[in-house]
C-alpha cells in the first residue's frame, strides 16, 4: 500500500526527488544551518525584554551582591564582545574595564550597548567562511574551535535571558512574547 501511494505521489508531481549536491548538503548541515536562526531568536527576545523592563527597574536586584537588571544586561554585552574577541574581532575599549557593569546603568545606554553587541556577533559570524569555524583559539588555558566559541556566546546569552525572565516576573513584568506580542524579525 505504501509503495502504491509513493508511486501515485511521484506520478502526480506531489513531490520530487533530486540528488543533493555537495554544496546543497553543506548548506543544510551543522552550525551553518541552525546558529543564525538561534542567534536571531535570542537577540530578539533579549532586546524585547530589555525594552519592556521599565527604566526604574534597571537598578532592581533580587538580593544584595546579586547583579541588577542593568548589570545582567551589561554582563551579556561585555561577554558577547569578550567571547567574540577570542575569535579575532577586537573588544571596544570602553567595555574592557571590570567595572563596566557598575558604570553603564541607564536604560537607553544599556539597551544601545546590548544591541551593538548582538549586532557585532551577528556581523562577525556572517563574515566567517566554512573553514574559519574549525580554526583553533585559546580561552582560559584551553584550545577550542571558533564554532565552539560562537556556541558558547549563544548559550551564555540564553542562560542570562532566563535570569532576566525571572527578574521580570518577580517584578510583575510579563515578557512580551508571553503576553502575545509579536516580536519584530
Amino acid at each position: 500500500m505504501l509503495r502504491r501511494l509513493l508511486f501515485i505521489a511521484l506520478l502526480s508531481g506531489t513531490f520530487t526527488l533530486h540528488a543533493q549536491t555537495p554544496a546543497d548538503k553543506a548548506a543544510n548541515e551543522g552550525i551553518w544551518q541552525g546558529y543564525d536562526g538561534e542567534w536571531r531568536y535570542v537577540s530578539r527576545l533579549l532586546v524585547s525584554l530589555a525594552d519592556t523592563i521599565p527604566a526604574d527597574k534597571y537598578a532592581w536586584r533580587p538580593a544584595p551582591g546579586v547583579r541588577s537588571v542593568s548589570e545582567v544586561l551589561m554582563h551579556i554585552t561585555q561577554s558577547n564582545y569578550y567571547l567574540l574577541s577570542v575569535t579575532g574581532p577586537k573588544m571596544p575599549p570602553q567595555l574592557e574595564s571590570n567595572d563596566v557593569e557598575k558604570k553603564i546603568v541607564s536604560k537607553p545606554e544599556v539597551v544601545a550597548y546590548l544591541k551593538q553587541s548582538l549586532d557585532a556577533v551577528k556581523t562577525a559570524r556572517a563574515h566567517l567562511k566554512p573553514g574559519d569555524l574549525q580554526r583553533k583559539v585559546k580561552i582560559y588555558g584551553e584550545t577550542v574551535d571558533v564554532d565552539g566559541m560562537y556556541l558558547r556566546i549563544v548559550c551564555h546569552d540564553n542562560e542570562h535571558m532566563g535570569q532576566l525572565i525571572a527578574y521580570a516576573r518577580i517584578n510583575g513584568i510579563v515578557p512580551p512574547w508571553s503576553a502575545g506580542v509579536v516580536l519584530p524579525k
